[in-house]
């Protein structure tokens, strides 16, 4: 029953969907690391208790309310794009003028994704480009990921998969070839850990169970409580990006042994941030004229922990400066390779892009 119904393309997340045209239902094709590869047939596995898992950095540690905001994002026509994240992605227009949009889940006003139109932007490429690999949408739980991907199913949409053990995630991407990731957490209680190492993986997912989830419910848009859960990125190396995230920022490293990845979270979280060297060697970053992530964005507590952010970077070598407003206590930093980051206290009003 359930095979006759979806029509989604279940992919490993090493590949996302990128380059694979074929439709048949319910194929997986998995290109990232299975469990076993990672693991092997360990008996060292362990229920991973708050403390009992990540290696935090020697210095300023971000606060446990630490949470994502919005992402901005340029595309190459804002109707065409509202389109898709308001159809396919059931969010909602909250703002709108004749160059920007901003959106928001239902029942819910807090920015998600800020779109700013650039007349012939170019679409993302799929290779060889630093920046974003994908953002990722949290929904409050796996019923509401059953109803989205019974959603994609009925509107023939094709999506790439994985069960990261700490979750479940579909892939997509939008009309500008920029990734996205809808998914939902797997309760803290079922989380393991190899000594201080999280466990993830890219498993194949239960799309019957799923499915099963959603309570024969009908899909009816982002719902509230739908959050930023993380944004991945593509990186030069990997040693930097500990260097920058975790040494500077103060993120909690809390996977390592994916392959050519790192995963960083605060709060015991499984990852407010990954990284990836996927892009290949000789990348870069996107250039100006393609449609790319202009700024992801991360929220504090308060003032005093963004100052305090500021000065870890700073201590470690990275220049964090103050926002344009002049009443504003939002920093923006470049990563190493180019990617905007604004990190602002919870509460301070969005679009400071």
């Amino acid at each position: 029953m359930h095979d006759t119904t979806l029509r989604v393309l279940i992919i490993g997340c090493g590949n996302m969907g990128r380059g694979i045209a074929t439709r048949e239902p319910l194929r997986e094709i998995f290109m990232g690391a299975r469990s076993h590869d990672i693991f092997g047939d360990t008996a060292a596995v362990q229920p991973a208790t708050p403390d009992s898992y990540g290696e935090a950095p020697s210095g300023f540690r971000l606060p446990q309310a630490t949470r994502l905001g919005s992402v901005s994002l340029q595309v190459a026509d804002l109707a065409r794009s509202l389109a898709f994240y308001e159809g396919v992605l059931g969010l909602r227009s909250v703002e709108r003028d004749a160059s920007r949009a901003v959106l928001a889940a239902h029942g819910d006003d807090t920015p998600l994704v800020e779109l700013y139109a650039r007349a012939g932007a170019r679409p993302a490429s799929p290779r060889g480009v630093l920046g974003l690999y994908h953002f990722a949408i949290l929904l409050p739980d796996r019923a509401s990921l059953g109803r989205f991907v019974r959603h994609l199913g009925d509107i023939d949409a094709q999506a790439g998969a994985a069960d990261h053990l700490v979750s479940e995630a579909f892939y997509l991407q939008d009309p500008d070839n920029l990734g996205i990731e809808v998914y939902a957490d797997r309760p803290r209680s079922a989380w393991r850990r190899t000594g201080r190492e999280l466990m993830m993986a890219t498993d194949p997912v239960d799309i019957a169970g799923l499915l099963d989830a959603s309570g024969g419910v009908q899909w009816n848009g982002m719902p509230a409580g739908t959050v930023m859960g993380h944004v991945h990125l593509h990186v030069g190396d990997i040693a930097t990006a500990a260097s920058f995230f975790s040494e500077g920022l103060g993120f909690d490293r809390t996977v390592w042994d994916y392959p050519g990845a790192l995963f960083l979270a605060a709060g015991g979280y499984h990852h407010h941030l990954g990284t990836n060297t996927w892009a290949g060697r000789g990348a870069v970053a996107a250039p100006e004229q393609d449609a790319r992530l202009i700024e992801w964005t991360m929220e504090l507590p308060d003032a005093a922990n963004v100052a305090a952010a500021g000065e870890s970077l700073a201590r470690a070598g990275y220049v964090a400066e103050r926002s344009d407003a002049a009443s504003s206590t939002d920093l923006v930093v470049r990563d190493p390779w180019g990617t905007q980051l604004r990190i602002r206290g919870s509460g301070t009003p969005a679009g400071g892009s």
